[in-house]
């Protein structure tokens, strides 16, 4: 009841570079590719530009017929101003769609078609790709960041045209439309309102309030709901800001050691390639106060990496576990003096006041400590629904408890432990190797015997055996001697399946797809680099 009395807040992402700009002037912002949007402004940028920016691609939406509440697909090849994009379509009241430019053109078609003949940012690059077949009749309008051939309205042409005002929707209206991972199939439409936003970015600014205006380094994906999130924070608090799209090493290494973040935040998987960046020339890592990983559990061998490659005098990783149905849920830290005790399965507590976590069993009783079950959560950050999927997000509610799709368990003293995702009844999950107590802790062990691996994936073979994918630094041949003995006291194993990383199929947010490569590799499909035996 007491809520209800109290006003409703709100997070909305089209006014946060204004509000940084006037708060703190010209902060940096840098790029390591132009914007596709501004491509003469180049990649040295600061909040009082950007804040100018979204404005202007706000006021040249309007002219284009844009208008509040009607729903804006944005699909694009990667870069930063799809966020910028999206900023200008909330600031006039419309609802941005963000969809990855790694979906397939089959789930690009079926999203669009769930949006119900959306306004369609795009540019050249995706004409030519995943809606090279599009059906127009799909899309209100097709707009270009980019001149572009066809039946298409370049963004340009409405150069200088007036400034508007911005415009707030109501809190509890859909204000934001993001898409899932899509491991397990076409993506789900997830609506968020400015209310369950707001309720998402206030416990991460609490926990950003001990690193304010450290410098920051993200990469991460640009359509991805929690980038709006973590940017809230970080331009409250004034951080100088280093925006990658290339990881690799080799690029990423030398902006990191000139740029020096205090904070950097990106995916797991990427954090296990920068492993080699702790002892690179220049020190990229050594200014390092904060790492933070979120949404998917890292490695124990890279937080101890990560940790060591630091001078500061306490560095600190932080782990934040959601979904992108819940946001974060669950936050832990880990400390250079407890890396050695590392658990990599733990993701952490419920935030206080903020979010409440359980584990139950197949009949949705809470399981005593050290139980296994299902995991779920009671968060006021939740979404509004699944857009032309209403009935799949209510099976995935009850009575306010959320379904995360994980199995896991809690100790005594609450801290919750992930082992692998639900299998659904009455069939098992095809990427569930039911032979596993848990396929994700042999993979954290093997990870910690052999510094030479990247990845290692146990996915389920033809006759239901637990088959590792494996993927090596530099694509060197995988040692058979040296995995014999780190498998030799671990549940028996098929023979490893040697892949290159970039062969692996991942989402936009580079999480494996394991039920993908379980297909291929049934299928004979996945490309190999060979096999190696795992016992002699």
């Amino acid at each position: 009841m007491l809520q209800r009395l109290l006003p409703e807040h709100g997070f909305y992402p089209g006014l946060m570079f204004q509000e940084a700009a006037a708060r703190h002037g010209r902060v940096s912002v840098t790029l390591d590719r132009p914007l596709d949007v501004a491509p003469d402004a180049g990649t040295d940028l600061c909040y009082t530009e950007l804040a100018d920016l979204v404005d202007d691609l706000a006021a040249r939406l309007w002219s284009a017929g844009v208008r509040p509440s009607e729903h804006v697909a944005i699909h694009k090849r990667e870069n930063a101003d799809i966020v910028l994009l999206a900023c200008a379509v909330s600031r006039i009241g419309a609802v941005p769609a963000l969809l990855s430019a790694s979906l397939e053109e089959s789930a690009v078609a079926v999203l669009l078609d769930r949006l119900h003949a959306p306004w369609l940012i795009t540019d050249g690059a995706a004409l030519g790709s995943t809606l090279s077949g599009l059906d127009t009749s799909l899309a209100r309008g097709v707009l270009t960041v980019d001149e572009a051939p066809g039946n298409t309205l370049w963004l340009g042409v409405y150069a200088e045209v007036t400034r508007r005002p911005a415009i707030r929707l109501h809190p509890r209206e859909p204000s934001l439309i993001t898409h899932g991972s899509g491991t397990t199939g076409t993506p789900k439409l997830a609506v968020h309102c400015p209310n369950t936003m707001w309720n998402r970015l206030l416990p991460q600014q609490a926990l950003g309030r001990a690193t304010r205006g450290e410098p920051a380094a993200l990469h991460m994906s640009f359509v991805h709901s929690h980038l709006h999130h973590l940017l809230g924070v970080l331009l409250h608090f004034g951080s100088p800001l280093l925006l990658l799209l290339d990881p690799d090493p080799a690029h990423a290494g030398p902006l990191l050691a000139a740029h020096r973040p205090g904070i950097v935040e990106t995916r797991p998987h990427t954090y296990v390639l920068w492993e080699e960046l702790a002892d690179a020339p220049g020190g990229p890592l050594s200014n390092v106060r904060a790492y933070g990983s979120t949404f998917d559990a890292l490695h124990p061998r890279t937080v101890r990496r990560l940790l060591d490659a630091s001078g500061r005098r306490d560095p600190r990783l932080v782990q934040l576990y959601g979904r992108s149905e819940t946001g974060p849920i669950a936050f832990g830290w880990y400390t250079r003096r407890g890396a050695g005790r590392v658990r990599g399965r733990r993701v952490g507590t419920g935030i206080p006041g903020f979010t409440r976590v359980r584990v139950v069993d197949e009949r949705g009783r809470p399981c005593p400590p050290g139980e296994t079950g299902a995991i779920e959560a009671r968060t006021r950050g939740r979404i509004l629904t699944y857009l032309g999927a209403p009935e799949q997000y209510a099976r995935q509610v009850d009575r306010g408890w959320w379904r995360m799709g994980d199995m896991g368990y809690r100790d005594r003293w609450g801290a919750l432990y992930l082992l692998d995702r639900e299998t659904v009844p009455p069939d098992p999950e095809p990427g569930r190797i039911t032979a596993l107590d848990s396929d994700l802790e042999v993979e954290d062990e093997l990870l910690s015997r052999m510094s030479e691996l990247r990845e290692v994936i146990i996915v389920q073979g033809r006759r239901r055996e637990p088959v590792p994918v494996v993927c090596t630094r530099g694509d060197q041949p995988l040692d058979a001697g040296r995995w014999r003995r780190a498998t030799g006291d671990l549940p028996a194993l098929a023979e490893p399946v040697q892949c290159r990383f970039g062969d692996l199929p991942r989402t936009g947010t580079w999480k494996i797809k394991r039920l993908e490569i379980a297909r291929l590799l049934a299928a004979g499909e996945l490309p190999t680099l060979s096999t190696a035996p795992a016992h002699g």
